[in-house]
């Protein structure tokens, strides 16, 4: 399996409304994508790396389930809204377990 986890820092302007619904529209990629094994996502409340908002993470199958994942017009479309809102900048770290 792959687990990716992607911590993203917003603008000061975005919203907590905003913030929701990336968490919301992260966690409902599961419905449609296959190779997913698991999906999260939620508010950093960590006082380490605050100023990184969200923190997003999914576990695939396999490095094909990934791939896939990438390429997938509803990930694209999430991506786009997580740009629309304000992303500054992400950190992204996929491992194997």
């Amino acid at each position: 399996m792959i687990n990716r986890v992607v911590l993203v820092k917003f603008a000061e302007s975005t919203t907590a409304e905003q913030l929701q619904g990336v968490i919301e529209r992260f966690k409902a990629l599961k419905n449609h994508l296959s190779g997913i094994v698991e999906i999260h996502a939620g508010l950093n409340v960590a006082e380490k790396s605050k100023e990184y908002q969200v923190v997003l993470s999914v576990r695939f199958e396999d490095q094909a389930a990934l791939e896939a994942y990438v390429a997938n017009a509803e990930h694209q479309a999430v991506a786009a809204y997580i740009r629309e809102v304000g992303r500054i900048d992400s950190i992204g770290v996929d491992f194997e377990i």
